[in-house]
């Protein structure tokens, strides 16, 4: 076991026997715990007083003041210390009584070395899996891969279950980042298609010459290059779902063959003069305001409605609530395990605040990627993740230190920094409303943005 992955962790063992003590001291400093010791219960609680103590070994029968009395004191008054009992009068009885005064293990004397590092690895393991503080309190809510309490997300999840029991189409809105694609797969395994394939189209992604190739194959010879006929995304899709992401990509002369693709369940590959029918479900999702590309006759009216028969909008990591803490502890941990981090990392009190006023204008998939990055550059044997490990463009919506010496405005922040700071506090007091923000700070949505990013 690595002695610096551990070398917060500080043991006080308790017992009257000098060679007791001395074997489980030695033992387990040899893997890197930090010891102190003691043979009578009142110099133990001085030595609690004024050390912070992590886990606590303790006899069960010693003269004047017993285990039992020690672990009722621990109970009562450091209830966040492990405590196990070690007694070589071991009795179920003794054992079930050590537990109900807060013992969290009982080992029975005389014990092996394994049985001792384990029964201390247990304790070492509850004490790490309370790392993020009140995260660890919150329920986390899982959907098919989606994680969240937020009211808005269970309106998410209600609607998803819902639409899930037709094949109408249905449209997903929502910001950059926010799990579109999630909700697409969600809607898709939780239906009576759920054996059959899901095919994710990004739009933005296919060359406009070749869209129609792309989504309804092509026969051979139909164009230059095409040496065999391929069978198109639709075809693949058959009997399943294809998610068309990015829908408002689509370019206008193809719009209307993915209507008539949505009309009559019919589709023609190039340099086919039959169609072929296609039993296919239609998901979309856009992070743009269709309804304003119809009004600019960017996108088609009559298509926009045959999306938009069932909707479900992907709300903004601003709108919730707790969850930016909820996911930013499934992120941690889960790049921990990734980089073979023995135990995720905490975050101090300032780090949280920064990152619970953030805005997060890249939603969920920006907390993804910021959590992986503090992780990578962390040091190996760093516990705390400080707001100094944080990317500069966060640090400003930390609160600020206060320094007791002095009330003037700190003057060695630049404008940037400062206009930072101001637009932070901005959305916050709006509760994440970039439209509301905007207004008040005499800007559009799109600078609004933009300032978010660079900040």
């Amino acid at each position: 076991m690595n002695a610096t992955k551990l070398n917060r962790i500080k043991i006080l063992i308790v017992d009257d026997s000098l060679s007791t003590l001395e074997v489980i001291q030695r033992n387990l400093l040899h893997h890197g715990y930090e010891v102190s010791a003691s043979d009578n219960v009142n110099n133990a609680i001085e030595i609690i007083k004024k050390n912070e103590i992590d886990i606590v070994i303790t006899d069960y029968k010693m003269p004047k003041v017993s285990g039992m009395e020690f672990l009722h004191y621990l109970n009562e008054h450091h209830p966040h210390i492990e405590s196990i009992m070690i007694s070589g009068f071991a009795t179920v009885e003794n054992a079930v009584s050590a537990m109900k005064k807060g013992a969290k293990d009982f080992i029975a004397k005389p014990f092996t070395d394994e049985e001792l590092l384990g029964t201390v690895q247990k304790s070492v393991d509850r004490l790490h899996g309370r790392k993020l503080g009140n995260t660890s309190k919150i329920t986390v809510d899982t959907f098919w891969g989606m994680i969240g309490t937020a009211k808005a997300m269970k309106e998410v999840f209600s609607l998803i279950e819902k639409s899930a029991l037709s094949n109408a189409t249905v449209l997903i809105t929502g910001e950059s980042g926010t799990g579109k694609e999630l909700v697409a797969r969600a809607v898709h395994y939780s239906s009576r298609r759920s054996s059959a394939p899901f095919i994710p189209i990004n739009c933005a992604g296919i060359p406009e010459n070749l869209v129609e190739s792309e989504l309804f194959g092509h026969m051979k010879g139909s164009f230059t290059g095409a040496t065999e006929s391929r069978a198109g995304f639709f075809q693949t899709a058959d009997t399943g779902t294809i998610f068309l992401d990015e829908i408002g990509e689509i370019p206008l002369t193809m719009q209307a063959k993915l209507l008539r693709v949505l009309q009559d369940k019919e589709i023609y590959m190039l340099g086919q003069k039959r169609p072929q029918k296609v039993d296919v479900r239609v998901i979309a999702a856009t992070n743009k305001n269709l309804q304003l590309l119809v009004e600019q006759k960017k996108f088609r009216e009559d298509l926009y409605y045959r999306l938009n028969v069932l909707t479900i909008e992907a709300p903004p990591l601003r709108e919730r609530e707790n969850d930016v803490l909820i996911l930013l502890r499934y992120f941690t941990e889960k790049f921990s395990n990734d980089l073979g981090r023995p135990y995720p990392p905490q975050y101090s009190d300032q780090a949280l605040s920064a990152i619970q006023n953030y805005c997060w204008p890249g939603n969920v998939r920006e907390l993804e990627n910021t959590t992986h990055r503090c992780l990578l550059l962390l040091d190996a044997n760093k516990e705390i993740i400080q707001v100094s490990d944080l990317p500069a463009f966060m640090r400003m919506s930390a609160p600020p230190v206060q320094n007791p010496l002095t009330s003037e405005e700190d003057l060695t922040r630049t404008l940037a920094e400062v206009e930072s700071s101001y637009i932070h506090k901005v959305l916050l007091a709006l509760k994440g409303n970039k439209s509301k923000a905007a207004e008040s700070l005499g800007i559009d949505r799109k600078t609004l943005r933009e300032k978010c990013k660079l900040a």
